[in-house]
């Protein structure tokens, strides 16, 4: 990637402004759904690779934890990307890395080619993130950011809700491949269309970046990840090892920013949780990602080895929590700017509590529309939190911490994501061994394990309600307008 700083940021006046900030912030939206759908795709998948590939679930769920651990590692670079360069490479670079992810994936002889492929996709969506976040908080003025942020809202918890009903639909057709095959032409264009209608809307500056600090959040948060997917099984000797060191390492990488932050030349600037409602903010973000990743890994398991439902009417049972979830964004977005956040988020986390205790519920007799009007009101529940907590916590932030506020955002959301598959497989895991042990047939023994996954996940939960009361919604200005950059 080459340094743009001698691109002149283009700065028109009036209609041409807003109209202008419309555009780009419309051309990363379609982008980032493009490349987010991606990161649940593999999960109805996981039953077919496991035959196609003859590896083990563990193994298999690599392929959605993998993506999430590489955005995790990634994005926190993002914030000296988006500091260092404009905004047209950056997005050019991301949505390449992107592509050529997807081509590895579809052309992968085997299991390692394509993970090595989900990783570099996974490379590309990591920097498309922060890279929307940031721009729409340079461009959108206060008293407008949840109707935006809403649409926002779509690309994080929309696209991944569908990637398992897509994923459904191609496999009962065709092989695995396909879902790398048909996304490739769409990323090809999103790129060429992308990178024409792009324009740069940051001003570069002469950051640096920290080595020791990239290397740090590599230990910290794989240890951390890898240690949660091996606890419980024949490996939990090597988990629990992988967990101190992913403590150590993050005690160190937090050390690291401390120091650097003093001069200005952190990795992720840390002054971001100095205030109130990004720290709460993330707090229940992290629970609803453990909730929603967790949910989007097991229920696929369960419908298809418990209840013996193939792989398009798995897809197909998840749409409509997927579609609620997009056809309420822009309403919540709206609901945000006039009311606040408090009158969404309490009602949302309590809805998302109450929807992972029903799933507790779920055994092999259960029908299948006892898993839709749970996923159902699953996605409710995440449809009232995301757009609000986004929105309260990143516009607490002072312009200066934009960057490094949706780099902690988006890494935070995916760590919380991979150690929320990791645990849920791992906990399924062990109490299913523990069922077949007792004598329970596979499928009930499989039901078991999941109940006792979910049981988990819905303690965990109870954690968001309490704290979301204390999230407010930071002061707007109204006389803020549509700006360029910095503003």
């Amino acid at each position: 990637m080459t340094n743009t700083a001698s691109i002149p940021v283009i700065a028109p006046d009036g209609a041409a402004l807003a109209a202008r900030n419309r555009l780009v912030i419309t051309v990363l939206l379609i982008s980032a759904f493009v490349v987010i759908l991606n990161e649940t795709i593999m999960g109805v998948a996981i039953p077919h690779l496991v035959d196609d590939l003859e590896i083990t679930i563990g193994a298999a769920q690599w392929l959605s934890t993998a993506f999430m651990l590489t955005m995790a590692i990634v994005i926190p670079i993002t914030g000296f990307l988006l500091q260092r360069y404009n905004t047209r490479p950056v997005f050019i670079a991301a949505m390449s890395l992107f592509s050529l992810g997807t081509l590895i994936a579809a052309t992968a002889p085997g299991f390692e080619v394509l993970l090595v492929g989900r990783v570099v996709q996974a490379s590309g969506t990591a920097i498309m993130m922060p890279l929307l976040f940031t721009t729409v908080l340079n461009l959108v003025p206060p008293a407008q950011r949840g109707r935006v942020i809403g649409n926002v809202s779509i690309v994080i918890s929309v696209a991944p809700a569908l990637g398992p009903t897509i994923s459904g639909i191609i496999l009962n057709y065709l092989e695995w491949r396909w879902m790398f095959l048909l996304v490739l032409p769409i990323a090809i264009a999103a790129l060429v269309v992308g990178s024409r209608l792009m324009v740069n809307v940051t001003e570069p500056t002469t950051a640096k970046i920290d080595i020791l600090s990239i290397v740090l959040a590599a230990f910290g948060f794989g240890g951390l990840v890898y240690g949660l997917s091996n606890l419980g099984g024949v490996n939990s000797f090597v988990g629990t090892v992988s967990l101190a060191i992913g403590v150590v390492g993050l005690g160190f990488f937090i050390w690291r920013q401390l120091s650097l932050q003093k001069k200005d030349a952190a990795l992720l600037d840390l002054r971001t949780f100095a205030h109130r409602e990004f720290t709460l903010s993330i707090v229940a973000v992290s629970v609803s990602m453990v909730a929603l990743f967790g949910t989007i890994i097991l229920l696929p398991v369960y419908m298809q080895n418990v209840i013996g439902l193939e792989a398009l009417q798995t897809g197909l049972v998840l749409l409509p929590g997927g579609l609620l979830m997009g056809l309420l964004a822009p309403f919540v977005g709206r609901i945000y700017d006039k009311r606040g956040p408090t009158v969404l988020l309490v009602p949302g986390s309590i809805v998302v509590s109450a929807a992972l205790w029903g799933m507790t519920m779920l055994d092999a007799n259960s029908p299948f529309w006892s898993v839709i009007v749970a996923h159902v009101s699953l996605s409710l529940g995440l449809a009232l939190l995301f757009t609000p907590l986004f929105t309260a916590g990143l516009a607490s932030l002072t312009p200066k911490l934009y960057s490094h506020g949706s780099a902690i955002v988006g890494t935070v959301q995916q760590v919380a994501g991979a150690a929320g598959t990791a645990l849920f497989v791992a906990v399924m895991t062990v109490g299913t061994a523990s069922a077949i042990g007792n004598g329970a047939p596979v499928e009930e023994a499989t039901a078991a394990g999941i109940r006792t996954a979910f049981t988990i996940g819905a303690i965990i939960s109870l954690f968001a309600i309490p704290t979301v009361f204390f999230i407010k919604a930071p002061p707007a200005d109204p006389n803020a307008e549509w700006s360029g950059a910095g503003h």
